[in-house]
């Protein structure tokens, strides 16, 4: 089975396809029911339909291709409770010939364009909707008349403009600027700000934050000079504290009807205040409190609070962001993580372990409670981080994670990867819309016999309980709904399942699990996208339990329940629960003799899943000893939203080799795959290094690729380096592209990551083989222990 194609079609990933009917069954997996959800995967057909869509009056469920229907009497069976409902009236004219496009069975996703100006209420009807004729064409259909045979709808009587935007206000951005960033750095990103500015849909809402030892609200209302509110940046300030000195109370619920409010000036339209942000990010100057041997004095806890207190005041309905650029590490006030004093350095992995990190507990509870003010009003955080030194993204991990926000972490404001990054939020669509999705929760209905555990990704429980949600909780849990504040087509969110502790359903029959994701593309209104897959109950000896195991998406679920733990936990003990976990899972599945590990295999569907956990055990999520607190935590906020394909190439990287025998080919992560006349690319997802082999250097240095003589050499030298930069220039956040040579420093980034099976210690090397040093045992030493304690009786 291509469980990459059925990802296509659904997507969605599953551990397990087939699910076994009792609890104990279940336990004995090792690899839990999970399914690594894509709410908004972006599909080739995908039909919209512009009505409100038809639940369930019992559990909620939305008609979808397993309903049974009963065409005479105008009534469907929900396959989720078996609850019969009626259709609404505008279905009057639906057959076995002329269905709607929600019963068609090939949409097993399907989306409703819930658009300002349509008639609301589930399952009312509002005379609009797509369905499918006998000959299967996609159409509108009306009270009157059966299914017509058009292919799109027109936005007339919808509230929608002629590009299909609904007429209002468009969604709002806070950006909080560093001031104590170095006047070269505070230029540059004074321009990308500017730049950014002038991309933005004339609806939006704008807003400015400046800070460094206090936080300044800058009024874009006020013409006749720059006025500003002024917060201290060592006094935490509450959501009603902001709303008292900038006078919002009284703004409350106005601003979502009308683009022109005057009573405030601190959050205004971009057609009303361009002249005037523009004009207040060119005087932003850099002008940092700093005493001798003192580090500047950031106040960035307060900013983030302040801003965030902004955009609760004005009560924004349509979609909004907070946006940080900072330079260097909060000091003062509530965020704080260093001490402005140099004596005093930025708390180290080990510091946070031991509780010598004196500021990292306060932080992090801080920013805990903004986490909840931002789910609370639908605010998304977003966190560019450009400097040498550590800025404090471990602790704002929490709030930039659950409300969806986007992290980078630079070197500088004048990289190219800072200014691709910031670009890339403001994309556009085709009809200028910016694509961006806003205020999104996602709903799991299931069949009786299905509990939900929890969720693991950027996302945050609302603690919603029914009947399908079990007391069992692992990462964000205790509800059948979860809330995040933005999403895109790449948020991947893994879900957890059980079985009920009654279990009544039979091998063989099927269960039936549903995704509403509703959100707000924009500002063109509300949607919601519905997934409805089934599987198959079967006996814990059925062949289909082997078939249908996905070892990519159980890697991928493994390593976000490994980081989870990783939070709380130390790594030893992370990996002795891998190593644990892995040795149950080979007893489980492999095929052996008892006590003879030379007997011991693995089938085709499992072989590479101990290859996943090897490589995660040592991977930078795990194993922190070179990374400090910021950077893992970027790394793990990277890993719990991306989906399968990427979240297994930032475990275990890819490898291509260069050469003259032909076109590049994948080799094996292995120090082997190192030789001089060869060059390598190497993708870890956050890096893409090209590696050049010895050889390779020395022809190079010789010139001989200016040598019409060896245009073979040129155009190997050149295809390594475009499909480097294809690699680098496709992705967000953009990898850190290394050009290096063999045996030079920089060569560490891939040889880190290779499998040692030559090292310091092997005997019978071959002569000018690369080594690597170290004691980490190597793969093939760690698959025969595992063969050896899986065997045991």
């Amino acid at each position: 089975m291509d469980f990459s194609e059925l990802e296509e079609i659904e997507g969605l990933r599953w551990s397990w396809h087939s699910w076994p009917v009792s609890k104990p069954e279940v336990s004995s997996l090792v690899v839990p029911l999970s399914i690594m959800c894509t709410p908004l995967t972006p599909f080739t057909e995908l039909p919209i339909l512009p009505y409100e869509p038809i639940c369930c009056s019992q559990c909620a469920a939305v008609l979808n291709p397993y309903s049974r229907v009963d065409y005479a009497s105008k009534i469907w069976v929900c396959p989720f409770c078996n609850r019969k409902n009626p259709f609404p009236r505008s279905y009057a004219h639906i057959n076995e010939n002329n269905i709607p496009a929600e019963l068609f069975p090939t949409y097993s996703t399907i989306e409703y364009h819930l658009s300002h100006g349509n008639v609301s209420g589930s399952g009312s009807g509002s005379g609009l909707g797509f369905g499918r004729s006998a000959s299967g064409q996609l159409g509108l259909r009306s009270n009157s008349s059966s299914f017509s045979s058009i292919s799109s709808y027109s936005a007339s009587g919808l509230g929608l403009d002629g590009a299909g935007a609904v007429v209002g206000v468009g969604p709002a951005f806070v950006f909080v600027v560093d001031g104590c960033t170095s006047p070269e750095e505070l230029q540059v990103l004074k321009m990308e700000l500017l730049h950014t500015i002038t991309r933005l849909p004339e609806n939006s809402l704008v807003g400015l934050v400046v800070f460094d030892a206090m936080a300044r609200v800058y009024d874009l209302g006020f013409t006749d000079c720059s006025k500003v509110v002024v917060f201290h940046g060592e006094r935490e300030v509450s959501s009603e504290q902001v709303k008292q000195f900038l006078r919002l109370h009284h703004v409350k619920q106005s601003l979502g009807k009308s683009p022109t409010v005057k009573q405030q000036g601190f959050l205004l339209p971009v057609a009303e205040c361009e002249f005037n942000i523009m004009k207040a990010i060119e005087e932003i100057d850099s002008s940092p409190l700093i005493k001798p041997r003192h580090r500047p004095l950031r106040s960035t806890g307060v900013a983030i609070s302040v801003a965030v207190g902004l955009l609760e005041g004005c009560s924004i309905n349509t979609g909004s962001r907070v946006m940080v650029f900072t330079s260097g590490p909060a000091t003062v006030g509530p965020g704080a993580i260093v001490s402005s004093d140099y004596g005093d350095s930025i708390r180290t992995h080990r510091d946070i372990n031991t509780g010598y990190a004196s500021f990292h507990k306060r932080s992090s509870n801080f920013y805990k409670q903004i986490s909840r003010r931002l789910s609370d009003s639908s605010i998304v955080l977003d966190l560019f981080a450009c400097s040498l030194d550590q800025v404090g993204a471990a602790e704002l991990k929490v709030p930039v994670e659950s409300s969806g926000g986007f992290m980078m972490l630079g070197e500088t404001f004048e990289s190219e990867q800072f200014r691709k990054c910031l670009r890339h939020l403001f994309h556009r669509d085709d009809d200028g819309n910016l694509k961006m999705f806003f205020d999104a929760t996602i709903e799991v209905v299931t069949s009786n016999d299905v509990k939900l555990n929890g969720a693991l990704g950027p996302c945050i429980s609302v603690k919603k309980k029914n009947d399908s949600v079990s007391d069992k909780v692992i990462g964000e849990g205790g509800t059948h709904v979860w809330k995040t504040g933005t999403v895109t087509p790449k948020t991947c969110i893994a879900f957890f399942f059980e079985v009920a502790n009654e279990q009544k359903a039979q091998p063989g029959s099927a269960f039936f699990i549903q995704f509403i994701t509703r959100y707000r593309y924009s500002n063109t209104g509300l949607r919601k996208r519905v997934t409805t897959v089934a599987r198959r109950w079967v006996t814990k000896h059925s062949p289909e339990i082997v078939s249908g195991f996905d070892q990519e998406a159980a890697a991928a679920v493994m390593a976000r329940l490994a980081i989870d733990m990783a939070e709380r936990n130390l790594s030893e003990e992370v990996i002795r629960w891998l190593d644990k976990n892995l040795i149950r899972f080979a007893s489980k599945f492999g095929d052996y003799v008892q006590e003879d590990p030379s007997s011991f295999r693995l089938s085709t569907n499992f072989s590479l899943f101990p290859q996943f956990m090897y490589y995660l055990r040592r991977s930078q999520f795990i194993d922190v000893f070179n990374s400090t607190p910021d950077e893992t935590a970027f790394f793990r906020l990277m890993l719990n939203r991306d989906a399968v394909i990427n979240s297994l190439i930032m475990v275990q990287p890819t490898l291509f080799r260069y050469s003259f025998d032909g076109p590049p080919v994948p080799v094996v992560l292995d120090v082997c795959s190192i030789s001089p006349d060869v060059i390598l690319l190497f993708d870890s997802f956050f890096h893409v290094v090209v590696h050049y082999g010895s050889r390779i250097v020395q022809w190079r240095k010789l010139g001989y690729d200016r040598d019409p003589a060896h245009v073979s050499l040129k155009k190997l030298l050149e295809a390594v380096e475009v499909d480097a930069g294809q690699l680098a220039g496709e992705r967000i956040p953009v990898p850190k592209l290394i050009k290096c040579d063999q045996h030079s420093s920089q060569a560490r980034f891939l040889l880190a990551k290779l499998n040692p099976s030559v090292t310091q210690n092997s005997s019978g090397a071959a002569e000018g083989a690369e080594i690597v040093f170290t004691d980490d045992v190597s793969l093939q030493v760690f698959i025969e222990h595992l063969q050896a304690l899986a065997v045991q009786g």
